[in-house]
């Protein structure tokens, strides 16, 4: 079995691309460009390029209640100003769990569609979005514990590399549909011995009045 355990994390690291290198959540959350235009790392031939929100988003943000980030909290409203920062499968926090997501499916980065992550709460399983400026439909099937009670979403992408062009961007998402609570709060239910998972299961038991058999949006 000890044999088994660094043939499977080589696996699993396989699956993320040649960039490979173990990097802590926290230490690539401080790297990166807060911009949301283009940004093309120095080291590397990752870009990403991203259009500015628009000037009646970001106005009509203003009034909303904050999260942890100072960014708006929304209800039901498709146009968003959204904080999203980016991850990678060969990170120290996702490591184990090689190149799936929450789901148990594979992570996708595609030139058609690719993965997030958010707080199922805010953004149930199965939201799919866009951002201004980019062409891909992205579709919300992980999460994390740093997204939970708040608006940021996190981008996934292949590589260390890809993570740091992407950085932090303050971006306009369009969302074109909601997912499911309640395919969120069946997955979470299994799942509450981790303070994250329990606390996003219990904003959705909240949102739904503990009636999960309603959960679609």
């Amino acid at each position: 079995m000890r044999l088994l355990i660094p043939a499977l994390a080589a696996l699993f690291l396989a699956s993320c691309g040649n960039d490979i290198a173990i990097v802590s959540k926290d230490r690539a959350r401080q790297s990166g460009s807060s911009s949301s235009r283009s940004f093309l790392n120095s080291s590397n031939s990752y870009s990403y390029t991203t259009s500015s929100p628009s000037s009646s988003v970001v106005s009509a943000a203003s009034s909303k209640s904050r999260d942890k980030h100072g960014m708006p909290l929304y209800t039901n409203e498709r146009l968003r100003y959204v904080r999203t920062t980016a991850y990678t499968c060969s990170e120290s926090d996702h490591i184990q769990y090689g190149s799936k997501n929450a789901c148990g499916t594979p992570l996708r980065y595609t030139n058609s569609v690719r993965s997030a992550a958010a707080d199922w709460s805010v953004y149930p399983v199965g939201t799919k979005f866009r951002i201004k400026g980019m062409p891909q439909l992205f579709v919300v099937d992980d999460y994390g514990s740093a997204l939970t009670g708040t608006g940021t979403i996190d981008i996934y992408t292949p590589t260390r590399a890809h993570m740091d062009a992407w950085g932090t961007r303050k971006v306009e998402i369009a969302v074109v549909q909601w997912g499911s609570f309640a395919r969120s709060a069946e997955l979470l239910s299994k799942r509450t011995g981790y303070s994250h998972c329990r606390q996003m299961y219990a904003a959705i038991q909240r949102k739904l009045g503990g009636n999960v058999a309603t959960a679609s949006r």
